[in-house]
């Protein structure tokens, strides 16, 4: 058989793949438009990059690959080798997911900021137990109250049906008197055109992301809570990962963290402004109703430590001592 001499360009073409070359599937649950979604492609032309493309991390937003709540499971599985999650949607496996979630411990990034130093240490130990290695992890906005009406108090709540997607949003929903249904981010804007739900706690990217202002009218800021979405991938991955390339890894998670933190304050105003631009009222709860919200809060947050492990009240603890020494 006569062989074929190579041309200069498939020469060029052979040399220019690695021998080593793998591709990661990285799903992650919002929009190729959201700002988390955003910072996760980056991280991942990064990582394809720097590894000169021994490894190449293809993301799948929208849950596109799997929905959101089937994320985490794929990841410790080996179904994909990375992927991004909100852990607060699996409180139900253990309350420290819910940490970031308690409502009204803190209302903005700074003390956010603290939390979250006080929580990373035993939240990586956590994830190491499920065969997961957390890479990097960003801070959503503050989270505010969406409805289809004025409310001005928590009976105004009553029967309104209300997107659950944690815990923390099922009791909240449970104790304002609305009823809670299931909704993962890729099915918001269904959901409200179609009645399915008509309110939602969540931040102002979210809203602004899945137009709501189509069919939902009054955004009320009342700073929930600051939940963080995690990157993660498959420990078992991660362990046959070359040194080289994990220092690699390593450096583009830190940038995404950065980059992502930086989006989080800065896509705060301008998505507010977005839901404003899009016809619906933005503006602060009235007194009354923050009030009724505090108490809620209260006892959403004693329930929390008491369901909580000593790891989980001593993040709270440690919290609470930076916040105070800030002051």
């Amino acid at each position: 058989m006569k062989t074929l001499p190579l041309t200069a360009a498939a020469l060029a073409a052979i040399l220019a793949v690695p021998a080593s070359a793998e591709t990661w599937d990285m799903p992650m649950a919002y929009s190729g438009s959201n700002f988390h979604s955003v910072t996760g492609a980056e991280f991942a032309q990064c990582v394809t990059t720097g590894t000169g493309g021994e490894i190449e991390i293809v993301t799948h937003p929208g849950g596109s690959l799997f929905a959101g709540a089937d994320i985490k499971r794929a990841i410790q599985t080996g179904q994909v080798q990375i992927g991004e999650r909100l852990l607060s949607g699996h409180q139900n496996e253990d309350a420290l997911f819910g940490f970031d979630s308690i409502p009204f411990l803190v209302g903005s990034f700074d003390e956010h900021d603290m939390l979250w130093e006080a929580a990373e240490p035993t939240i990586t130990e956590l994830l190491a137990s499920q065969n997961l290695h957390l890479l990097y992890s960003v801070p959503w906005p503050p989270q505010g109250l969406y409805f289809n009406q004025e409310i001005n108090s928590v009976a105004d709540m009553e029967g309104i049906r209300f997107r659950s997607y944690n815990n923390a949003t099922n009791r909240l929903a449970e104790l304002t008197g609305m009823l809670p249904v299931t909704i993962e981010a890729a099915e918001i804007s269904q959901a409200f055109a179609t009645g399915v739900a008509s309110s939602m706690v969540s931040s102002g990217a979210t809203g602004y992301d899945r137009r709501v202002w189509e069919s939902l009218s009054h955004f009320y800021e009342v700073d929930a809570w600051l939940p963080r979405n995690y990157v993660m991938v498959n420990a078992d991955v991660w362990n046959d990962t070359s040194e080289a390339n994990r220092n690699v890894i390593n450096a583009c998670a830190g940038l995404a963290q950065y980059a992502g933190t930086w989006r989080a304050r800065e896509y705060t105003g301008f998505t507010l402004a977005g839901l404003r631009a899009g016809g619906m009222t933005v503006e602060p709860a009235g007194e009354a109703l923050m009030g009724e919200l505090r108490a809620i809060g209260e006892t959403m947050t004693n329930e929390w430590l008491e369901a909580a492990s000593d790891e989980g009240r001593a993040i709270v603890e440690a919290y609470r001592e930076a916040a105070a020494a800030a002051q």
